[in-house]
Formats: C-alpha cells, sequence, structure tokens
C-alpha cells in the first residue's frame, strides 16, 4: 500500500466488503477501515516517531490494539495488544504474505498469496466467529510496516 492510497477488500464471491482509506499527515499516516456502507470500522495511526515501529488501531465500539514490531529474530514477528482482550502473535514470511495470527496458540487467521495468480493481491482466511475488523486492521498494519 502506498501511503495515501485506497483500496478494496473484497470476499470470497468477490463482493466489495471493506474499504481501506489511506490518508497521509505529516507526523503520521492513517488509514480507515470502512465496510461497504461507508461507515468506518477501525481507524489505525502509525506512529512515525515511535523508537520502536508502532501501530494504533482505534476500533469501532472504543476498543484498541497496537501493533509492535518484534525486535529479535530473523523472521518478522508481529506482537499485537488487544485492549480488553487476548493478545494476538503474528509470524511466518511477512514480506511474501505468507503468515499466520495466533491467539493462546490456536491459529485464528492465516495470510497466504499462494490463493491468487494476481500480483500484489492475497488472502486473509479467517477461523470461526473472529473479529473481522480487528484482524483485518492488523494485516493493513503488518502489511505497512513490512514495507519498511
Amino acid at each position: 500500500i502506498a501511503v495515501g492510497d485506497d483500496y478494496w477488500i473484497e470476499n470470497d464471491q468477490g463482493a466489495k466488503v471493506y474499504k481501506v482509506n489511506g490518508k497521509a499527515a505529516r507526523i503520521r499516516d492513517t488509514w480507515k477501515l470502512e465496510d461497504a456502507g461507508r461507515n468506518t470500522v477501525a481507524e489505525i495511526q502509525e506512529k512515525k516517531l515511535s523508537v520502536r515501529d508502532t501501530i494504533k488501531i482505534d476500533l469501532h465500539g472504543g476498543r484498541s490494539a497496537t501493533v509492535k514490531k518484534a525486535l529479535i529474530g530473523v523472521r518478522d514477528r508481529f506482537h499485537v495488544e488487544v485492549e480488553g482482550g487476548d493478545d494476538i502473535k503474528v509470524h511466518g514470511n511477512i514480506v511474501d504474505h505468507e503468515y499466520e495470527m495466533e491467539r493462546d496458540g490456536d491459529k485464528i487467521a492465516e495470510i497466504s498469496k499462494k490463493w491468487f495468480r494476481v500480483r500484489d493481491t492475497y488472502g486473509v482466511q479467517l477461523a470461526q466467529g473472529q473479529d473481522v475488523p480487528l484482524i483485518l486492521a492488523v494485516t493493513v498494519c503488518v502489511d505497512q510496516m513490512a514495507r519498511g
């Protein structure tokens, strides 16, 4: 995703279900995750002046999460602190979009390009009962942070 870019997230039938609305600011980059009715379900803000890569997610209903890049390890790893919920671990080949998200050792989402032949396209498969806006917002954060 390039700064200021907008793009649609489609479901497995190809229907546009969420829009990532990117906006560039001087101090931070901001993205809004909107549902098909253009209602904001999450606001994502990158803290550019942070010592460690950190992006904050404000979800509809007053909930929030913070995505942080792990400082150690050969492969990229991210830790998501979920306010009022269990934390999420993100690990795998982030740059190639082949990774998964776990909560308490259980896989809650898998992200992969191997399901698609179109360049710059990847899928997010969620386990039953997951918070869709949270998982998609985390995916946007990880994608942005992997770009450097």
